[in-house]
């Protein structure tokens, strides 16, 4: 029996360090990375904010603990796979196949952006709270990232950043009832793609400019996924 686990474990490390099956298991670590920072990342922060500010009944509060760790987990995990795929795609399917392209994880930011983070829900219409506390934290390091890239040298400007509406004030054209509602409803969607495009970007060309807390969270999902010496530091641990 334990012979033909050891052969089974030989043949599936193989499998795992074979160059054939680089960049389709770099797709694999990097939702599972996405799912592991997630959690790490929610789970303290939900319980001593629900625990201390929410009401309601100690297992309600366990609900909702579960169920902000589980959001959190479950997008950074699709953002992960949804931009893993969409960069491989255009890679290999390009206008350079078998070349990256310099606008590839822009695209695939917007992408994911928009998939996981700029989609109302069905049932209620709304937009997460979680969601919304990703995007504006991303929207918030991006512009830093700009400001230092603003003030480089060697201008290379790549004004991404999504702007936000400006209600009112009565300003011209975005006050209209007729496009305020227009307005209302795409915004956000608009908002949440193009600051994941940027920071995808950024973050693929620019690194050195983002936040060191952003950038060390981004390198965890999206570059150490690249990385991995056998089935253990694919699956269970990063390293």
């Amino acid at each position: 029996m334990s012979g033909s686990l050891e052969s089974l474990k030989a043949v599936a490390e193989r499998i795992v360090l074979d160059p054939r099956y680089h960049d389709l298991l770099a797709i694999v670590k990097g939702a599972r990375n996405g799912a592991v920072y997630g959690t790490k990342v929610r789970f303290p922060h939900a319980l001593v904010m629900i625990l201390l500010f929410r009401s309601g009944t100690l297992r309600e509060k366990i609900r909702l603990v579960f169920r902000a760790t589980r959001t959190h987990a479950r997008n950074l995990a699709k953002f992960a796979t949804i931009y893993k795929v969409t960069c491989l795609l255009l890679k290999n399917y390009g206008p350079t196949p078998g070349k990256e392209g310099p606008y590839d994880s822009f695209l695939a930011g917007l992408l994911g952006g928009y998939v996981v983070f700029g989609r109302r829900s069905p049932r209620t219409g709304k937009i997460s709270s979680v969601s919304q506390q990703i995007v504006v934290y991303v929207f918030a390091r991006v512009v830093l990232a700009l400001a230092r890239l603003a003030v480089q040298p060697r201008a290379s400007a790549n004004t991404s950043g999504g702007p936000r509406g400006g209600g009112g004030l009565g300003l011209p054209f975005v006050s209209d009832p007729r496009n305020s509602t227009v307005i209302s409803h795409y915004a956000w969607p608009v908002f949440a793609s193009v600051s994941w495009a940027a920071v995808m970007h950024l973050f693929r060309h620019h690194a050195a400019e983002l936040q060191p807390s952003l950038r060390s969270s981004m390198t965890y999902i999206y570059a150490d996924s690249d990385r991995w010496d056998g089935l253990r530091t694919l699956l269970w641990h990063n390293k």
